[in-house]
């Protein structure tokens, strides 16, 4: 008889360091760690077909529908290397493609091991994300944790840093606003399933994995 393959969702805002931890655990794991932003880049470098319908939308700067982010992680899912499991990165993100998921599983005679919400309190995201600052040659800085030598400006070139637009304060709040109203049901969903488990975000990023690790053995 098959053992059951583990398989692992990854929850947290913007700036909770979900997918640092999502990469971590599938490496402990053995297993595929899967992101959706990831999949949508390789479908559009592709030209697939539902990369190119993906991309009529998000040219337009709007969602893409459930269905097309559903097909495209099923068919990843049926590929061979995730026989033994999963860790999802940014998947499900709607209640619509969790039940979706669920009955994926169901139809292969598997099940979600556990859900990982990761939680930081909105200040320390914000303040993580908002201190980031770019140079035209790419190097990423940050006003607390990793500043430039001189003060706003990049230590190999001399030339001004800028902020992108997406790590404005102000954006990363709505960012965390629209974040919260479409996961929110979703976390009531894992909950009530019962496969909701809560981590603390906030400390040493190995410790944090460790207790991850832990709660799936």
């Amino acid at each position: 008889m098959k053992e059951q393959a583990t398989i692992v969702v990854m929850l947290g805002a913007p700036g909770t360091g979900k997918g640092t931890q999502a990469v971590l655990l599938a490496e402990r794991l053995g297993i595929p760690h899967i992101s959706t932003g990831d999949l949508f880049r390789e479908h559009l470098a592709a030209e697939t077909p539902l990369g190119i319908e993906a991309a009529t939308y998000m040219n337009k700067g709007e969602l893409v529908p459930d269905e097309i982010t559903i097909t495209m992680l099923n068919a990843r899912l049926e590929e061979d290397d995730c026989e033994n499991g999963v860790v999802l990165d940014g998947y499900p993100r709607t209640l619509v493609q969790a039940l979706a998921l669920e009955s994926y599983l169901d139809s292969i005679d598997e099940e979600l091991t556990m859900v990982a919400n990761l939680a930081v309190p909105e200040a320390l995201i914000v303040k993580r994300l908002s201190g980031r600052w770019m140079s035209k040659s790419g190097n990423v800085y940050h006003a607390e944790y990793n500043p430039p030598k001189r003060k706003w400006f990049d230590d190999e070139d001399g030339s001004p840093l800028y902020q992108r637009e997406d790590d404005k304060a102000e954006t990363v709040l709505n960012r965390l606003k629209i974040y919260e109203a479409q996961t929110l049901p979703l976390i009531d969903h894992f909950r009530e399933e019962g496969k909701l488990v809560e981590f603390n975000g906030v400390g040493e990023i190995n410790d944090i994995n460790d207790e991850i690790f832990e709660a799936l053995q």
